[in-house]
């Protein structure tokens, strides 16, 4: 029987476009308009669902009470969460309450299948279709290429173009980002596939050594040039060559490089003559070419004739769907490679801090951590003292039960007011859930993503006293109406209530949505 999976959102449109994906994976999709109809489906329907798609900004029982809901109940059926336009500190603390999984809206059908797979993976369920698994060989093929995120699935488009045509190809990203996962992917997808891929990081050869090992040389070419040495662009005759940090290369190789891309041959040191070859190259830098070619450490004729067809893979911290699906492909590698009885799992603590953290070195990173986990862990399932280098960054040093350091980067691109808002907003909310001050660190973060004073609403009045909920509650739509110039929807969304409920308190406070800036009476 095909898998049954549980849409809880308060947009019926969204309803509606869910399903439509739903169905066409294979599954049935059943519906509820609100957490509270989704509760009593799930204590109807019991074991019958596989999977719960939810909404975590909905009116009367928002997704974050649904989580607590389930846990109270001892209900184990993954859930995936769906985000909006928030920081990542919404997703944190989701998953820290029990979610499987997020996505961002609007998902994509791709995005979906992949989650909506694991998920069944992980409740025992056949899924239609599987995500990626990591390839350890060196043979890297698309479908290897562990992604998740809407950018990766971009950046995998548009290789999946380049491996139709033997176009020069520049991946530009971060170092750790999976570049030379890509170029590898790029080969395997191309009718080169087999053929010799040979890997050059220019930024690690002495500069003296660099055209003798690009090129090749002659024996008794130099001194100490005992013997004939071919280089790696005739290693790489028929197949590609892959040129990592290529904007290291010295100005006098980089002239060589350009006859090499503009002839198809290559002058090897002590040669008389030059020798043709046929190599597919890809390059890759972690720094910005365009600058290195203004300041004059790299030539522009070169870097128009590489940059043919530009590929940037983004850094993890802007693509932390990812971090889930690479932390379990990861788990389960691992525990493969140290013959582990049972492969490693993650707490849903431990799955917070990884998703919070911005991970500088991004994947390759990720991977030491798991690795060492793993290695290292007593238990089958990896908490947050497993991985001792990132709890150091939850506040006042706990370990269990607080949220972790939040990353300052919204999961989708906002004006800046309104997203450090929001994150000032789970920063105060944070420490004020868990009965503790606030640690010095903490306070300096707050700082850093306070909104202007302007845009603050006051919580106690003249007197010293608490204000009327109802008084808060109406400064604050009438400052949404403002921040969001009328803009009903999105209004509605931010404050996470439906636009029925909006439009009722607009009339109990007497607000006319059409004069939005009008102070109160």
């Amino acid at each position: 029987m095909a898998a049954q999976i549980l849409v809880i959102d308060d947009d019926p449109v969204q309803r509606r476009i869910l399903t439509g994906m739903i169905e066409r994976l294979g599954y049935i999709a059943h519906v509820a308009e609100n957490g509270r109809a989704g509760l009593d489906v799930l204590l109807r329907r019991g074991a019958r669902i596989d999977v719960i798609l939810l909404d975590l900004m909905m009116p009367e029982m928002d997704g974050h009470s649904v989580l607590a809901a389930l846990a109270e109940r001892n209900i184990t059926i993954p859930a995936i969460v769906q985000t909006g336009q928030g920081g990542i500190e919404t997703v944190v603390l989701a998953m820290q309450a029990g979610a499987f999984d997020f996505v961002v809206k609007p998902v994509s059908p791709e995005r979906l299948a992949v989650a909506v797979g694991n998920a069944l993976k992980q409740s025992g369920r056949p899924a239609r279709g599987s995500a990626g698994r990591r390839s350890r060989g060196d043979v890297v093929r698309f479908e290897d290429v562990v992604s998740a995120s809407e950018a990766m699935i971009r950046v995998l488009d548009l290789a999946k173009r380049a491996a139709q045509s033997s176009i020069p190809v520049v991946l530009e990203g971060e170092s750790g980002v999976g570049k030379e996962m890509v170029a590898r992917a790029i080969q395997s997808g191309s009718d080169r596939a087999g053929k010799p891929f040979i890997t050059v990081n220019c930024g690690a050869i002495p500069a003296n050594l660099v055209e003798s090992i690009l090129f090749g040389h002659e024996k008794g070419a130099f001194t100490g040039a005992t013997e004939k040495h071919a280089g790696k662009f005739v290693e790489a005759d028929g197949g590609t060559l892959f040129l990592d940090e290529i904007g290291d290369l010295p100005l006098a190789v980089q002239v060589k490089l350009l006859r090499a891309v503009q002839q198809g041959e290559v002058e090897t040191v002590g040669a008389r003559l030059p020798q043709k070859v046929d190599v597919r190259l890809i390059s890759a830098t972690n720094k910005d070419l365009i600058t290195e070619v203004r300041e004059g450490r790299f030539r522009e004729d070169l870097y128009y004739r590489l940059n043919v067809f530009p590929i940037a893979i983004p850094a993890l911290r802007r693509r932390k769907e990812d971090i889930p699906l690479l932390v379990r492909n990861f788990a389960e590698i691992f525990s493969s490679e140290q013959r582990l009885t049972k492969t490693r799992t993650l707490s849903h603590a431990a799955m917070a801090l990884l998703t919070a953290y911005d991970w500088p070195g991004n994947i390759r990173e990720l991977e030491s951590a798991i690795y060492r986990a793993v290695v290292m862990a007593e238990h089958s399932e990896l908490d947050v003292t497993d991985f001792p280098q990132l709890a150091v960054t939850l506040p006042d040093g706990h370990a269990h039960g607080v949220v972790p350091h939040l990353s300052s980067e919204p999961l989708r691109t906002e004006p800046a007011t309104g997203s450090h808002s929001s994150q000032a907003g789970m920063l105060h909310a944070g420490p004020a859930q868990a009965g503790r001050s606030l640690s010095p660190a903490e306070r300096r973060a707050m700082r850093s993503v306070e909104p202007a004073t302007d845009s603050a609403i006051p919580s106690v009045d003249a007197g010293g006293n608490v204000r009327k909920l109802a008084e808060v509650e109406e400064e604050l739509i009438r400052f949404a109406l403002k921040f969001y110039r009328g803009q009903m929807s999105q209004v509605a969304r931010k404050l996470g209530i439906g636009r029925s409920t909006l439009y009722r308190k607009l009339k109990d406070y007497g607000i006319d949505p059409d004069d939005p800036f009008s102070e109160a009476a």
